[in-house]
């Protein structure tokens, strides 16, 4: 099994130093519409007369309407919060070229970062609205919860924005932007195994996320795993955790959770006075838990998160619109979202009609390295304007080349964090 990995991803000549600025989290204000209604149906189109309204309507201008899960509250909200001004800066662009002079709309609602809340919303998305495409959802379990309660048996179109969990790649109607988290769990056994420490403590999170993450990292670990235990969501006190961990006797400590719950693992740490060398996936970053803990208590950890590829000239220009809007520089969640808007409304314009059948058939193709390499929305449509199909199309996005597999998963760019000073401060990258 370890020879499958290794020849996956070339363990020992991944890392490549660069210094590069750490990756900030987001704030700010979203919106929602009203979420309610229930079932399980088959919808799959979004028009006037029920039957579509797209491409070959007769001519409206009404907005192309898609939906959006999103987790705008609960302890995935700070993802959420860095989706939606992706999303919007993203939407902004797609309307002013707009598509074949008409607009997208997006409905967002809310997952509260639960399975439940999740599918509750994706009925309403497309049982009521009738949303052929459905971007969403953040947590891994949200988004397989919803794939297999509300789109799977559908035509509709399910590309998550965040989720990285390695069952996805088991289920390729379900497309994601962010790559899957097995180049997490690989890296990080490579850094731990690299920094000289053969014995480690794990917790995560209990749920797809958590568990599939921390499988492939114990698959991939040459050394000792001492200790390796789930932990509930949103609970008051992890203390007989970070006990327990202590008391493995690892001087290095893996946490795979979500930013509430790793914030009150670090204060109980620190104020007990353990000490560790502190590792994290993706989702223990964030301005969130820099606000919440100690000066002191996180330096010299190191994280693994998914990253956009910062040198790349698309990618430049996005984060400097970004920054000029918002103020602050954009994350890798931010770029995910922004391509999921981008991928839809080319799809659509690559579509005969505006029905999940047909955006089906586009999805995919419209990043494939096949077409035309394009950096921008505008420049795809013009593309498709002029006559040219979705083979015709290679839009490489701010995120990275796409180019889904046949498992629905993109290809991928990592990046390590370390914390220094109490900030984050990127010293590698690393190309699955």
């Amino acid at each position: 099994m370890r020879e499958d990995i290794t020849n996956w991803m070339d363990r020992r000549s991944v890392l490549k130093a660069t210094g590069a600025a750490g990756l900030v989290s987001l704030a700010g204000c979203v919106s929602t519409t009203d979420d309610e209604g229930n079932g399980n149906g088959n919808g799959n189109g979004n028009g006037d007369d029920g039957n579509g309204n797209g491409n070959g309507d007769g001519g409206s201008d009404d907005p192309y309407t898609i939906g959006m899960v999103d987790a705008l509250t609960g302890s995935l909200s700070a993802f959420g919060e860095r989706n939606q001004r992706g999303k919007d800066l993203a939407l902004e662009r797609v309307n002013d070229a707009g598509i074949d002079g008409r607009e997208l709309d997006i409905v967002v609602e809310d997952s509260e970062g639960q399975s439940q809340g999740g599918v509750s919303a994706a009925q309403k998305l497309v049982n009521q609205d009738s949303v052929p495409f459905l971007i969403g959802a953040v947590g891994s379990g949200v988004s397989l919860a919803i794939y297999e309660s509300v789109i799977e048996g559908t035509d509709v179109v399910q590309l998550s924005q965040n989720s990285t969990g390695l069952n996805l790649t088991e289920f390729p109607g379900l497309l994601r932007m962010s790559p899957t988290g097995r180049t997490q769990s690989v890296a990080l056994a490579d850094i731990i195994e690299e920094d000289g420490y053969d014995e480690v403590a794990i917790t995560y999170v209990n749920n797809d996320y958590g568990q599939s993450l921390t499988d492939a990292f114990v698959e991939a670990y040459d050394g000792e795993v001492v200790y390796n235990t789930p932990h509930d969501q949103e609970q008051q006190s992890y203390s007989s955790v970070v006990s327990e961990m202590d008391g493995s006797g690892a001087d290095a400590w893996l946490f795979v959770t979500y930013q509430a719950e790793f914030a009150t693992m670090v204060n109980e740490a620190f104020s007990s006075g353990y000490e560790a060398q502190l590792y994290g996936a993706d989702s223990v970053s964030g301005d969130n838990v820099l606000e919440n803990t100690p000066e002191g208590s996180m330096d010299g950890m190191k994280i693994v998160v998914p990253s956009a590829p910062v040198e790349q000239e698309n990618y430049q220009e996005f984060a400097s619109a970004f920054e000029s809007e918002y103020g602050e520089q954009p994350t890798a969640w931010s770029a995910y979202a922004y391509d999921c808007v981008v991928t839809a409304a080319l799809s659509i314009q690559a579509a005969d009609e505006f029905t999940g059948a047909a955006l089906q058939e586009t999805v995919r193709d419209v990043t494939r390295p096949e077409g035309e390499q394009v950096t921008t929305f505008e420049a795809a449509s013009q593309i498709l304007a002029d006559g040219g199909g979705p083979s015709d199309v290679d839009y490489q996005g701010v995120s990275g080349p796409i180019d889904f597999d046949e498992n629905g998963d993109p290809v991928g760019f990592l990046q390590i964090l370390t914390v220094e000073d109490h900030d984050y401060v990127g010293t590698g990258f690393i190309e699955s």
